[in-house]
């Protein structure tokens, strides 16, 4: 059993997981969160408290640190005996912070790709620039590396896999719907980091067609879906991090992601990027100052976690998965609802965070148990998805389904399984 959590980073989605992490720190016991910026930290900790989310004995620590450095980092996981590292800041720092988890051997979960600043929209498979060159150093160290755990990436593959292994003799196509139908009531803002969520869209976005990568322009297919519980909603095809392990682990010939985006978000980004704003690249001005376009941008919009006490409005994310069963087609929808009103609430974030920390700490809580405690580095696909879908029920994200039989509470254990195909975890379980 591994104890003890090292939370990198203190912003909005690390603030729901040191929540989530104090609400079940007798599995985990202590809780450290560790950021450049102290205060962030001491503030979370506050928080905590202050919302009397910590259930059992323990620690809670913050602490100072420059997760891009090595050593440091190393020193601190060995000074507070942490087991376990939730690498929930900046995406740039996975690399860094995946190194020290190997040579320290403590278990290492991340929820978005890794990014080099100085790259946007890299090649398809993303995961084999950067994470996927470090598989066999995991292996050889029996060192836990879950990659991309929070939402979508994270849960969302989950689905997918369980949609594989229960409903379907064989699947055409796992289309991946992101809708925040909340409000935050300000001009314009971002759920999460500017920074990386402008990266996502300012250049070629790939999706999984037919077996192989497509390059598309963004906001150059739409589409419209009525969701549950957010009704009517328009959409766009976008590239995202799931795209880039479940193409290569799922075998399925068509992988879509589509988020939901306003005309006003459109009408501003578009000016931001034509303006050349959005741009990762540095300018000098007429002054001689050298700036980055995107970086300035990111200092004037609100700090997301500012969004959280005005939210109102729900979320809707989900699998919609096609293919057929018996030899007749059949169409499946496996998604969650979440309320932002209520997640400011229970933990002081609005639903965003709460979506991508309430995974990570799921599975930090598997592996604290033994269960996805698998010596080696893995998608979320490739771990029996049933204990997580379970525990997140538990926890505060609740799984539904909706098929031929109608719109229900997902519980794996009621759900009949495939019997065409049977897939194997890396752990070695057979997908029942």
């Amino acid at each position: 059993m591994k104890r003890n959590v090292l939370i990198i980073g203190a912003g909005g989605v690390a603030h729901v997981a040191a929540h989530k992490c104090a609400q079940n720190n007798i599995l985990l016991g202590d809780i450290h969160i560790a950021s450049r910026t102290l205060a962030k930290c001491q503030a979370i900790i506050e928080s905590i408290k202050e919302k009397g989310n910590q259930r059992g004995p323990g620690q809670l620590k913050a602490h100072q640190l420059d997760a891009m450095d090595v050593e440091a980092t190393k020193a601190l996981i060995r000074e507070t005996g942490s087991q376990i590292v939730l690498n929930l800041g900046s995406p740039f720092l996975n690399m860094s912070v995946m190194t020290a988890c190997i040579e320290t051997g403590a278990a290492y979960l991340d929820t978005a790709i890794h990014e080099d600043p100085n790259k946007v929209c890299e090649t398809p498979p993303w995961y084999a620039n950067y994470e996927w060159k470090r598989r066999e150093a995991c292996r050889e160290a029996g060192v836990t590396t879950i990659l991309g755990v929070g939402f979508d990436p994270g849960v969302v593959n989950a689905y997918g896999r369980f949609a594989l292994d229960t409903y379907f003799d064989e699947v055409e196509s796992i289309d991946i719907i992101d809708i925040n139908a909340g409000s935050h009531g300000r001009y314009f803002a971002t759920n999460f980091d500017p920074e990386i969520n402008f990266r996502e869209f300012t250049e070629t976005v790939w999706s999984w067609e037919n077996g192989k990568w497509k390059a598309n322009e963004m906001f150059e297919h739409r589409k419209d879906w009525d969701m549950p519980m957010v009704g009517k909603s328009t959409t766009y095809l976008t590239g995202h991090d799931e795209l880039h392990s479940m193409s290569k682990n799922l075998g399925v010939p068509n992988i879509r992601f589509w988020m939901g985006f306003g005309d006003h978000y459109i009408n501003v980004f578009t000016v931001l990027k034509n303006l050349g704003l959005l741009s990762e690249k540095p300018v000098r001005t007429a002054e001689g100052l050298e700036v980055v376009p995107l970086k300035v941008v990111k200092a004037v919009l609100p700090d997301p976690a500012s969004l959280a006490p005005g939210y109102s409005g729900k979320t809707c994310i989900g699998d919609l998965v096609k293919g057929t069963k018996n030899g007749e087609p059949r169409e499946v929808l496996i998604y969650n609802i979440c309320d932002h009103k209520q997640s400011y609430a229970e933990v002081g974030s609005q639903a965003i965070s709460y979506t991508a920390g309430v995974p990570a700490v799921a599975a930090a809580m598997l592996i604290a148990d033994g269960v996805w405690d698998v010596g080696q580095m893995v998608n979320v696909e490739e771990l029996d998805p049933k204990p997580f879908i379970e525990l997140m029920n538990r926890i505060g994200l609740v799984t539904r389904v909706r098929d031929e039989r109608g719109d229900r509470v997902l519980d794996p254990a009621q759900e009949a399984p495939a019997v065409a195909k049977h897939r194997e975890s890396v752990a070695g379980v057979p997908a029942e």
